[in-house]
Parts: structure tokens; C-alpha cells; sequence
């Protein structure tokens, strides 16, 4: 074998080495120093979720030293440290929209700053930029037993609020989230309870010409809600089949709302309406 070729092998086993030894290296599944971890906790009916990397002490000085004071510090290992919150809260008393944020802090021998950051998919704090701040808020670190990785907790639960504490060393770091979940739940009975479903059971009776008493009351709680051309047309349908003198009124309507309504109505049930708002009994399909 020639000396070139011999070279020219000697590279092509050493390529094919190192390509099957990243491709390796891409598959393999290694411990992390500091694992991820998350933890979610429901308030009321709404979730709060903070995903995080968990250093250790390992014998370490880290306040002041590992973690320094008065710079920013992503509050953890790894991946920006995040939280997530499902509805709208209020953190120490100041509002914050639902929404996931990068969560922040600036250590101090006194109070600390916690940030929460509109700027969740970062790196750590590498490329932290304050005018991208969505709340800061002034929170006072306490002693605490020994911990050896840092964690989030949950304490205090209620049904409208809690306490996020952030615990390593000999250190925790508490700061409050209220929830307004009444209001929370009177909207979602609001949006559950909709103007369609009464509407939807009127329309059957009506097309099938039966339970037209059940009708006339599920179309009048639909009415309640909202109304709008779908249940005004229905009312004004109802009304002429029973021969009930007070569907002029409600094809009126019902025209009216058609005016606004996209998309706009089949001009068949303009015509039936039209014809029933005239005092005739055209029932339209």
C-alpha cells in the first residue's frame, strides 16, 4: 500500500470516528449538575408554574460570593427560570397580566429586587435588558434551615392567594400572588352560560314543529343573554306559527339586526321576516 493511500485511510477512519462520536454524544442523556425541576400550584382556578434548574451549595460561599450581590442573576442554573401564570394576578399588590415570564432577581445584603421579565425564552440572564421589565417588585430575604439545592415552594394556599418562596443555603426569599378567583369564576359561569345553547334547543322545536311552549321560554332566557338576529328571527318564527300578532315586532328587530349581522343572512329569511314584519305568517327555514 502507497503512503498516500495509506494517509488518505488513516483520515477517512479517523472522520468516520469522530462523526459516530458526536453523533453519540448528540444521543447520549446526561445527569445534569444542577437538574431541572418544575412546580405548579392551582389558586382558586388559576395555575401558576415555575420551571428552574437547581444548583447546590457543594460547599460553596454563595451569597456575595457564587451568587453576587446587586448584579442580575437568573435565579438558578441552565435555562431562564420562568413562571407562568393562567389568569391575571397581583404579585405584592401590583398587577401583572396572565402570561409566562423570565423570573429574575438582584440579591442584596438587604431587600432584594425580583424581576419578572417579558424576555421568558433567554439563556439565563446573559442578555438580561431592563426596559424589557413587565414588574419589579422589593421583596425582604429571611433566614431559614440548611437547604442544599436551591427549590420554589408553595405555602399558605387559599383559594385566592399564596406564598412563592425561594429557598438555598441558609436563605428563603418570599414573595405574594393574589388571584381575584370570584370574579375569575363569575366570568367563566358567564361565558359557559351563552346565549346559543337555549337558541340552539328553540331552533329544533321550532324547525320540527314541537315543544313550542319549551321554545317560546328557551328562546326568551337566549333573548336575556344577547340578542341578535339568529334568536330575534327565531322569536319572529315562533311567534308567527302560534299566529301570535306580536311576531311583527320581533321581524322588525330581527331585520334591523340583520343590517349589521356577518355574514350577512340568506336573503330567503330576510324575505320570510319581511313577510311576517307585514302581518303575514311566513315561517322561513
Amino acid at each position: 500500500m502507497s503512503t498516500h493511500r495509506f494517509r488518505a485511510g488513516l483520515v477517512a477512519g479517523l472522520l468516520f470516528v469522530l462523526t459516530a462520536g458526536a453523533a453519540l454524544a448528540q444521543q447520549l442523556d446526561l445527569p445534569r449538575p444542577s437538574p431541572n425541576a418544575s412546580v405548579t400550584q392551582t389558586v382558586g382556578i388559576t395555575d401558576i408554574t415555575i420551571k428552574y434548574s437547581r444548583p447546590g451549595v457543594k460547599g460553596r460561599e454563595v451569597w456575595g460570593k457564587l451568587v453576587p450581590y446587586g448584579e442580575v442573576w437568573r435565579t438558578g442554573a441552565n435555562e431562564n427560570t420562568t413562571i407562568k401564570f393562567s389568569t391575571p394576578v397581583k404579585i405584592e399588590g401590583h398587577e401583572l397580566p396572565a402570561g409566562i415570564y423570565g423570573l429574575q432577581t438582584f440579591p442584596a445584603q438587604g431587600d432584594w429586587t425580583v424581576v419578572f421579565s417579558k424576555d421568558a425564552n433567554e439563556w439565563g440572564a446573559f442578555s438580561y435588558k431592563p426596559e424589557h421589565d413587565a414588574l419589579r417588585i422589593q421583596v425582604k430575604p429571611q433566614p431559614a434551615p440548611f437547604r442544599e439545592r436551591m427549590a420554589f415552594d408553595f405555602d399558605d394556599v387559599t383559594d385566592t392567594s399564596t406564598k412563592v418562596v425561594l429557598s438555598w443555603e441558609k436563605l428563603q426569599v418570599p414573595f405574594t400572588i393574589e388571584v381575584d378567583t370570584p370574579a375569575l369564576v363569575q366570568a367563566k359561569l358567564k361565558d359557559a352560560v351563552r346565549w346559543q345553547t337555549p337558541y340552539q334547543a328553540a331552533s329544533y322545536c321550532i324547525q320540527n314543529d314541537t315543544c313550542l311552549d319549551e321554545a317560546s321560554r328557551w328562546l326568551d332566557a337566549s333573548l336575556a343573554m344577547q340578542e341578535n338576529f339568529s334568536n330575534l328571527r327565531a322569536k319572529a318564527m315562533l311567534l308567527a306559527k302560534k299566529n301570535d300578532p306580536g311576531a311583527a315586532a320581533y321581524a322588525q328587530k330581527a331585520l334591523a339586526a340583520a343590517k349589521t349581522t356577518q355574514p350577512a343572512p340568506n336573503p330567503q329569511q330576510i324575505k320570510d321576516l319581511e313577510g311576517i314584519a307585514a302581518g303575514g305568517t311566513k315561517k322561513g327555514k
